[in-house]
């Protein structure tokens, strides 16, 4: 394919952002992420969008500097009053991240879509790649896990009060305040949770490093009755073809139920930041940020890229 050499991350190394050199010497990351509603609350919805493609900046160590809106909308279908409420929600969170919404495009489409094009900067020198794992580091996750869950059940009208309120607090919050903990600490990998999951981001990170990682079930963290909706059956179809995947990769415990490994596998919406670090780093991390929690730790590369522990 052709390329450049200002292309310093192409979509070759399933980064989370692409990254250009520019002639002053600068660099330049830039993020797309646009999707169906995943709550019925259009303002909520257009918060969690946004959240979502800013955190792809945020995983690479990056400053947002500016976005675009990206809209698909059945105008003829559904008022007017609802993609306000979607274009006011994601304008918020934005303005939240310091960063203004400068223009954008949109189309009549049946089904409802939004999301960002997130343009920021970096220091070269000290961009975060999913590609520096390094054996005996820690893995720190910084969302608990199901808002894939919690979605499917919101979706089918069985979610319970409590596990809607936390899904929404949990996507719709910015990775900035995680991205800025790190700062000054030894980082070697990161990457943002999102639609493959944990397992498969883990997977990319593991296989773009040559390293393998260990997760320990038992130390997942999860909102609010996501145990209970996956137990019931409210898993999404993203989730499944997920473990399907992920199972070519991964050695599980044979204790781990097929639920368990579900939601493992659990499709993420707006995840937090899973980030490869020395033990100790990871445990100052810990303390200025205690939503971090330890999954897991990189081991030498082994036959299998993960291996996840009863």
């Amino acid at each position: 394919m052709p390329t450049s050499d200002s292309v310093v991350l192409g979509y070759e190394s399933a980064d989370d952002a692409a990254a250009v050199r520019l002639k002053n010497g600068s660099t330049l990351i830039q993020t797309i992420d646009f999707f169906t509603p995943v709550v019925d609350d259009p303002y909520k919805f257009g918060q969690i969008a946004a959240a979502n493609a800013l955190s792809d900046i945020y995983a690479m160590g990056g400053k947002p500097l500016f976005a675009l809106n990206i809209v698909c909308f059945p105008i003829k279908e559904l008022p007017k009053s609802i993609l306000i409420e979607i274009l006011q929600g994601g304008a918020d969170k934005a303005y939240e991240a310091g960063v203004p919404i400068v223009g954008g495009h949109s189309i009549d489409d049946k089904e409802p879509k939004y999301g960002l094009v997130v343009t920021g900067e970096i220091d070269e020198e000290n961009m975060w790649t999913n590609s520096g794992a390094q054996s005996g580091d820690s893995l720190i996750l910084t969302k608990a896990l199901g808002t894939g869950i919690i979605s499917t059940a919101i979706k089918k009208e069985t979610a319970p009060e409590k596990s809607v309120f936390a899904a929404i607090e949990s996507m719709s919050t910015l990775n900035n305040d995680a991205a800025q903990a790190l700062q000054g600490l030894e980082i070697n990998a990161v990457t943002d949770v999102t639609g493959y999951g944990l397992l498969g981001h883990l997977q990319e990170m593991c296989r773009a490093s040559n390293v393998s990682g260990s997760i320990d079930f038992n130390n997942l963290k999860f909102l609010p009755g996501v145990r209970e909706l996956a137990g019931a059956g409210m898993i999404a179809g993203g989730t499944r073809q997920n473990l399907d995947y992920i199972k070519n990769y991964t050695k599980f415990n044979p204790q781990l139920t097929e639920v368990e490994q579900l939601l493992a596998a659990d499709a993420q919406t707006s995840g937090g930041l899973l980030i490869s670090l020395p033990q100790g780093d990871a445990e100052k991390f810990m303390v200025s940020f205690d939503a971090g929690f330890q999954v897991g730790k990189i081991i030498e590369r082994r036959e299998s890229l993960i291996y996840v522990n009863h």
